[in-house]
């Protein structure tokens, strides 16, 4: 017998199989367009059924509220996932994570300002935004840091491993709020590099670049 949780996401799929993959991205397309130019607050499902040429039962019969297709947009857009990463080491996966995170704010610096400021006045679009970006970016984040204990680069009882995601995070959406702007892979590596690996007790130059010593000595040396 199914659970009601596959029961509910068979009945959502079979609901949103009536519009055709480009029919869909054409929508999604059009909503995150209609952010970008007046917010969340001046966005309609009638504002996008008109620009779509879509009818507005058919938007609410597929998504069934503003907060709903919002976030599948914007689930829909996001061409680089966290939890994608694995380069091997604990290091190499936050500085990728930290270019990715780059990529993407570059990208819709603006939209997801539109979003943030929304989201603290929708609880609806607050609870979804959480559900679909935040949570999964703090599952992919500690899903690192769990590979780091496996392979032994950190003790599983370091009391820093726990704050990993929240130091990270914290970083990318408190940033806006001080600066006005969003991290970009510098400022995020630098974080990384300053605050973050040297509270898990792991070397801060993880890539060795050209100018970064690999032996403490030689860089006491200098």
């Amino acid at each position: 017998m199914p659970s009601p949780g596959s029961a509910q996401e068979t009945s959502l799929a079979s609901r949103r199989s009536k519009i055709t993959p480009e029919r869909q991205q054409e929508l999604y397309a059009a909503v995150l367009d209609l952010l970008r130019e007046s917010g969340y607050d001046s966005l309609t499902m009638e504002g996008v059924a008109s620009r779509t040429r879509c009818g507005k039962s058919t938007l609410y019969r597929q998504w069934g509220s503003k907060p709903e297709l919002v976030v599948a947009a914007l689930r829909c857009a996001r061409k680089t996932l966290l939890s994608d990463i694995d380069t091997g080491s604990l290091a190499g996966d936050l500085h990728e994570a930290a270019r990715a995170v780059d990529a993407a704010s570059g990208q819709d610096t603006a939209l997801m300002h539109a979003l943030g400021h929304a989201a603290l006045q929708n609880p609806d679009l607050l609870i979804a935004l959480r559900s679909t970006l935040i949570a999964p970016s703090i599952a992919a984040i500690d899903t690192m840091v769990e590979r780091a204990v496996r392979r032994g680069e950190i003790a599983a009882d370091n009391p820093a491993a726990d704050f990993v995601a929240a130091q990270v995070i914290g970083a990318m959406r408190s940033m806006p709020l001080l600066e006005g702007r969003y991290p970009d892979a510098g400022f995020l590596t630098r974080f990384i590099e300053c605050a973050v690996l040297p509270s898990l007790g792991l070397p801060n130059c993880p890539t060795s670049p050209p100018n970064c010593p690999t032996d403490p000595l030689e860089s006491g040396a200098r």
